[in-house]
């Protein structure tokens, strides 16, 4: 396997190696991703070469590398003390998990949570990351009421509204609908639209275009709490 594939399959590697709760084998590896043994040892071998995964006892794992490339996003992010304050302040206020999203590279994506690594995977529903169903979230839809129309538009085309629970909305009409609320109202609000265990707020950053603030928590946890969340959310945005 060489060229684009091969870059495609390795990085599939990698990212499968970081999913695993520990050290992972190439056997495991092989089954996950429906290759054979053989490209697992040959594509990791390039990996553990340049430190971005390491071949332990029991398995593979994440190497040396990854740290400085995650410092490295952050500075390439704009993450500093201050946003990482902000997202902790928030953290200690609500109770629940804080997230910061931006606009990158024409995608939506997580870029900084209060969410551990350590934190069970069910409890936390935003993964840092691209958000791929941004248009069911709240801060998705902070960021793209913020698009121009135009924009707004080539996102859609390319990504679509597809459903994602019973509450998604998949009508662009009520989706132009919902972004003018949210334009109107400066909060966004997603009550079990991307996962039916969960419901997210959300307000722009008026010091940081084209980024989100926002809080996820348990929905059956949201009722009478939407007011002093949203409160916190922007008071918090008005003070980063």
């Amino acid at each position: 396997m060489s060229g684009p594939n091969s870059v495609d399959r390795a990085l599939d590697l990698l990212e499968a190696v970081a999913r695993a709760p520990g050290p992972v084998t190439a056997k495991s590896l092989a089954r996950e991703l429906d290759c054979a043994l053989s490209t697992v040892y040959h594509l990791m071998g390039p990996l553990t070469a340049r430190g971005h995964v390491e071949r332990t006892a029991d398995g593979y794992a994440l190497g040396p590398r990854v740290p400085a490339l995650y410092r490295s996003f952050r500075r390439h992010a704009g993450l500093d003390a201050s946003t990482g304050g902000l997202l902790l302040s928030v953290r200690r206020l609500a109770g629940v998990h804080a997230y910061l999203s931006a606009r990158r590279g024409g995608r939506i994506a997580v870029v900084d949570s209060t969410a551990s690594a350590l934190d069970a995977p069910d409890g936390d529903p935003f993964e840092v990351g691209v958000d791929h169903g941004a248009h069911a979230t709240a801060h998705g839809k902070v960021l793209l009421a913020s698009l121009p129309r135009g924009a707004r538009r080539r996102y859609l085309d390319e990504h679509g509204l597809p459903r994602l629970t019973e509450h998604t909305i998949t009508s662009p009409d009520r989706f132009e609908a919902e972004l003018r609320r949210v334009r109107a109202s400066g909060v966004a609000v997603s009550v079990g639209e991307t996962d039916e265990a969960y419901t997210c707020v959300a307000v722009p950053l008026p010091a940081r275009p084209g980024h989100a603030l926002s809080v996820a928590l348990p929905t059956v946890a949201f009722r009478g709490r939407q007011r002093a969340l949203t409160a916190l959310l922007r008071s918090s945005a008005r003070a980063a």
